[in-house]
């Protein structure tokens, strides 16, 4: 008798991590770890990886045989998904290209506006993007600037793969300039159809298959595939699946409503939040382009230990010390920084390393949730004071879900996640104010956003079985 399980891996650039899912119990056989080996072959931190999984399973059950009837995959190794997006107006098509990018798990380089010039062009040749995202114009809007764009990337002889999520009014002509020119394009729906009117889903799908067709084969991935059923999508495009999964729920499971997640790595800190972020407060006005329902932000300076110096950067020696728990000792904030920087693969063990690692992740929780949320600003008028709210408003999020290494790990990660909370200092953010902590100890969410794809309502019960409330 065979047990019939699927697997789940997640390619990270620090660990690749293994999740044997039992299909008819409906829960996790085991959870399995190692160093992600992708400046060799990927194949060999997973089969270590691997080898810790068989031997944990066969502890823990007696079963002659476990058939994996699925091997799926993500993977943020080799510095994930890379992109630049390219728009009309700074606040507008460009803002939306850049939502759209990162909503499909990328990390966006660098976004431009306006017509390009052959430097900024030349700037996007020698960096090493793996897709460009070419917007621009209403539909029916300005045709000229997207136009000019496309006939620049090609004069520049650009070989990376090209979405155009632009105008529609001249998707023809930007087809008919890019396949004369051999340019390995993809045409999908503007990004935004309409002033302040986002339409990112098409845009975040051509993103996802591109990925999956190229991008795998560009990373040394290869051999991956020959083993595994697939890889689906980066791994921050699965959370985000996962997280909208659960918060939405499906036909059969109820989900459990808006929901903000929390990743802290250690190249990145992403946040995602799923809710409208209307305004909650009378005598708030909405201002600017709307954010999507499922938004996430990545931020590059912040992380554990590829990011650990511009962490500091960012924060501030004073707010790292502010968060460490003993504020007369005289910490080497800046050596144990650089450290960090110099050895990626660095476990904390002592108790000083724990310490200094968790005042990271605060100020990481901190920060990227100050630019994740929406903010307002005051306004004068005849009727008196009022406000202007950019971006979502996060006051009644009833719930924060806390993942990575430091979260999972952490003897206090509900001390970790309060860092994002509101705080009356600075009242204009709008972070959650009462919000319900849960953790992600078994490093679920990716493996449910995978399992997604197959079994959405294994998916959502698996979730709330799994995610732990502190």
């Amino acid at each position: 008798m065979s047990m019939k399980c699927y697997l789940t891996i997640d390619f990270g650039s620090t660990y690749t991590k293994l999740v044997a899912i039992d299909l008819e119990g409906e829960k996790i056989l085991a959870t399995a770890k190692d160093i992600t080996t992708v400046d060799d072959d990927i194949m060999i931190g997973f089969n270590n990886a691997y080898q810790k999984l068989i031997i944990e399973i066969e502890k823990n059950i007696s079963i002659e045989k476990i058939e994996f009837i699925e091997k799926i995959a993500c993977s943020s190794a080799a510095g994930g998904l890379k992109m630049v997006a390219i728009g009309l107006v700074p606040e507008l098509t460009a803002e939306a290209a850049k939502k759209a990018a990162l909503g499909a798990g990328a990390r966006v380089i660098k976004t431009y506006s306006y017509e390009l010039n052959s430097r900024e062009v030349e700037e996007i040749k020698n960096s090493s993007v793996d897709i460009i995202l070419l917007a621009g114009g209403t539909d029916g809007g300005n045709k000229d600037c997207i136009i000019h764009n496309a006939r620049l990337l090609v004069e520049h002889k650009i070989k990376t793969p090209v979405i155009i999520a632009g105008n529609k009014a001249v998707a023809d002509i930007i087809e008919e300039i890019f396949s004369e020119a051999n340019i390995d394009y993809y045409l999908t729906e503007n990004v935004m159809p309409k002033i302040n009117k986002l339409n990112v889903e098409p845009a975040r799908e051509e993103i996802r298959k591109v990925f999956m067709s190229k991008i795998i084969e560009a990373k040394g991935m290869k051999g991956a595939e020959d083993f595994i059923s697939g890889i689906l999508m980066p791994t921050p495009a699965a959370v985000l699946k996962a997280a909208e999964l659960l918060s939405e729920g499906t036909n059969e499971e109820d989900g459990i409503g808006d929901l903000i997640v929390v990743d802290i790595g250690g190249a990145t800190t992403d946040i995602h939040s799923i809710g409208k972020g209307e305004p909650s407060k009378p005598g708030v006005l909405l201002k600017g382009l709307e954010d999507p329902v499922s938004k996430r932000t990545v931020e590059g300076d912040l992380g554990m230990r590829y990011s650990a110096v511009s962490l500091l950067e960012a924060a501030g020696s004073k707010k790292i010390r502010n968060y460490l728990n003993d504020i007369d000792k005289k910490w080497d904030i800046k050596g144990m920084s650089n450290y960090r920087y110099e050895n990626v693969k660095m476990i904390p063990e002592t108790k000083e390393e724990i310490i200094f690692d968790e005042a990271m992740a605060k100020a990481a929780t901190e920060l990227s949730m100050t630019r994740h949320c929406g903010f307002l600003e005051s306004i004068y008028t005849p009727m008196g004071t009022m406000f202007n709210q950019s971006g979502k408003d996060l006051l009644n999020a009833p719930f924060i879900i806390g993942t990575g290494g430091v979260i999972v790990h952490s003897k206090n990660p509900k001390g970790i996640l309060e860092a994002g909370k509101f705080n009356k200092n600075e009242p204009i953010y709008l972070k959650p104010e009462n919000p319900k902590y849960l953790i992600d100890k078994t490093y679920v969410l990716s493996a449910m956003g995978l399992l997604a794809q197959k079994k959405p309502d294994l998916a959502v019960k698996m979730m709330k079985k799994y995610l732990i409330e502190v």
